[in-house]
């Protein structure tokens, strides 16, 4: 009989080791795919890692987008965290991306052709609105019904993509773009666009707002009482009732939280590196960010470092699509592993694995 002793003390060394090893282990498991799909694995990981950085043929152009792919991926992690952390499951960031994009989008284009400087900040807090809208859906069926947030969350991504498509084909679409689906192009709009502040760097207003919420994450999580009370409720949920926190006060606080940051990076996203609603704008930042925030161990400043990582298997695996052929479903195969690895590690770091029954393993 197989089954799962949990450890009384787990190795410090091994928890914090994890994410490495995860992704040693992803790197392996993925070289084995990518021979299995007749390609030269070492050449494959090393196109993924090395290139899109160290090779002078693509880091110019791979660099800066280094940091526009991890802006979006960080914001919503940090935001996912905090729920996670008080073991509340809010699965359906990429809709609340989708819909903060939709919210702010639609302030711009809705106050288009004005051209002042308070459109921009108009646009964010109505992106970050439409995320914590999307987000209080699940969180008050949650608190007022008991209803499961991983499933209504989850549902209401594709809710979202349909709202998406109608948006793109009817309401918001560009009525001087020939019948095309899509809005007007915000990055080329001076009042709405997000352009780099730093030109070749990549860095634009959602790689800072990335870095700004992660630091405040952190001194949240390890100065304040809020953050005190999301770490008791996750690790003591009894012991958190005695200590006088409102599970349901706690579920809309972080729902609302984790809603508004992926609001805000899907406003970040749609002014900037995609530049209009359409059809196939949101990419799955909502979905491989959960993968972000278990990287991360929860923990902003690791998150931070997570978000980089993926980022770079985002522009590894675009160019190894390109150079080498490798389907794009095999280089999100490749981004699943991650957290596969990351899973079962940590499994074995809590819980050992024991052969026969109870009675005999004693």
């Amino acid at each position: 009989m197989l089954r799962l002793e949990k450890r009384p003390s787990p190795s410090r060394f091994w928890q914090v080791s994890t994410p490495v090893l995860a992704v040693i282990l992803t790197m392996l498991a993925g070289g084995l795919m990518f021979a299995l799909l007749g390609k030269n694995p070492v050449e494959a990981i090393r196109t993924i890692f090395w290139d899109p950085l160290f090779n002078p043929q693509y880091a110019s152009y791979s660099r800066p987008q280094l940091l526009v792919k991890a802006g979006p991926l960080i914001l919503i992690a940090v935001g996912l965290s905090l729920g996670f952390r008080a073991g509340i499951w809010n699965i359906g960031a990429e809709g609340q991306y989708i819909m903060g994009a939709i919210f702010g989008a639609g302030v711009g284009l809705a106050l288009y052709p004005v051209e002042t400087r308070l459109v921009f900040p108009l646009m964010i807090v109505a992106g970050i609105f439409g995320g914590w809208l999307w987000a209080m859906i699940p969180a008050i069926l949650k608190t007022r019904f008991r209803t499961n947030e991983i499933l209504v969350s989850l549902l209401l991504v594709y809710v979202a993509q349909n709202i998406l498509a109608s948006m793109s084909l009817g309401l918001m679409r560009n009525p001087e773009g020939g019948g095309f689906p899509g809005s007007r192009n915000l990055s080329q709009i001076p009042s709405m666009a997000n352009p780099e502040l730093i030109a070749g760097t990549g860095l634009h207003w959602g790689v800072v707002s990335a870095i700004i919420v992660t630091i405040a994450a952190y001194i949240l999580l390890q100065r304040h009482i809020l953050g005190f009370q999301i770490k008791l409720a996750g690790q003591a949920p009894r012991a958190a009732r005695f200590a006088g926190v409102s599970p349901e006060r706690l579920t809309l606080l972080c729902m609302g939280i984790s809603g508004g940051l992926a609001g805000m990076a899907g406003l970040f996203e749609v002014t900037g590196p995609a530049g209009q609603i359409s059809i196939d704008f949101n990419t799955g930042y909502g979905f491989t960010a959960i993968i972000v925030a278990f990287l991360g161990r929860l923990n902003p400043l690791g998150i931070l470092l997570a978000g980089l990582l993926m980022a770079l298997t985002y522009i590894g695996g675009e160019l190894a699509s390109f150079t080498l052929g490798l389907p794009s479903a095999a280089i999100q195969a490749f981004q699943g592993m991650l957290l596969f690895f990351l899973l079962a590690v940590d499994l074995l770091t809590n819980f050992r694995i024991r052969f026969g029954a109870k009675s005999e393993v004693a």
